[in-house]
């Protein structure tokens, strides 16, 4: 069990006991399961993974105060980039999917700014930048919502939901990955497995939300840490142009286009995304 900025339970799957920490935040709606085939990547390759439920997220804790903007998620990886220090006795590598990414960014922006010593040893963005395609944000935020209170009458019917929004992958022969993205409530139905409240309120990035994206471009200037970008080439929200515009941001980050993916790369093509993350944590361990 680790610890949020507000003294909110976070949990994580570790794998591997040994090496460079390396801290895996999954996107909004998302739980640590999706790190899973990564995590033992990386531990394959000698260092520790761990993969943590966010707030509101998973098995983690529902934060009663209702708390889920940007800078409160990006508070907790601060407060975790600590404690794994002083567990691990180094800084951990971050590597944020999406609003994992966000949170990443926005907290080593944010220390940086500050004069702090870098909070990471090294930050990879997978499928977020600064600037995003707005239509993009739509689709995957009204995928969230569509279900978000109401839910499903069983499982099949979210893996129906779920096939429908990912048309371009294999449908899985068992519904048992996915049953660890829901939970089951005392009505009957079956809800992601995340805080409805997450979605409420100014959380969003894309078409109105000119705060939101100033504050990750500044963010990203003040990045000095080694960096990757790691995009989805059939991305519904990382276009090319955003990738560009990142790269002139921080231009000494390295980028890689994953073929075949779109905005949940590690999940549509985890065999190249864990490989370039393999050769970016190889590199500064060189």
């Amino acid at each position: 069990m680790l610890k949020g900025a507000a003294g909110n339970t976070l949990v994580a799957d570790v794998f591997g006991d040994a090496g460079q920490p390396v801290m895996l935040l999954h996107g909004g709606g998302q739980t640590r399961h999706a790190w899973r085939n990564t995590g033992q990547a990386i531990a394959r390759a000698g260092m520790t993974a761990y993969a943590v439920d966010q707030r509101g997220h998973g098995d983690s804790e529902w934060v009663p105060s209702g708390k889920y903007s940007f800078n409160d998620f990006a508070a907790d990886a601060r407060e975790l980039a600590d404690q794994l220090a002083t567990r691990t006795g180094a800084r951990p590598v971050i590597a944020g999917a999406s609003l994992g990414g966000i949170a990443a960014l926005t907290a080593e922006g944010e220390a940086a700014k500050l004069g702090h010593d870098p909070l990471f040893g090294g930050l990879v963005l997978v499928d977020i930048t600064p600037r995003v395609d707005p239509s993009g944000v739509a689709k995957v935020t009204g995928f969230m919502r569509e279900h978000a209170r109401d839910g499903f009458a069983s499982v099949e019917d979210a893996a129906d939901a779920v096939a429908a929004y990912l048309p371009h992958r294999s449908r899985p022969a068992s519904n048992e990955g996915l049953k660890k993205n829901l939970r089951l409530h005392d009505d009957g139905r079956w809800r992601w497995h995340w805080d409805p409240r997450f979605l409420e309120g100014n959380r969003r990035i894309g078409a109105g939300s000119h705060e939101v994206e100033q504050a990750l471009v500044a963010a990203a200037r003040n990045v000095t840490i080694p960096a990757l970008l790691v995009r989805g080439a059939s991305s519904e929200l990382v276009q090319e142009e955003h990738a560009k515009d990142f790269l002139r941001l921080v231009p000494h980050a390295t980028y890689v286009d994953v073929s075949g993916a779109r905005h949940m790369v590690a999940g549509d093509r985890n065999d190249q995304f864990a490989n370039a993350i393999e050769r970016f944590l190889s590199n500064l361990k060189a």
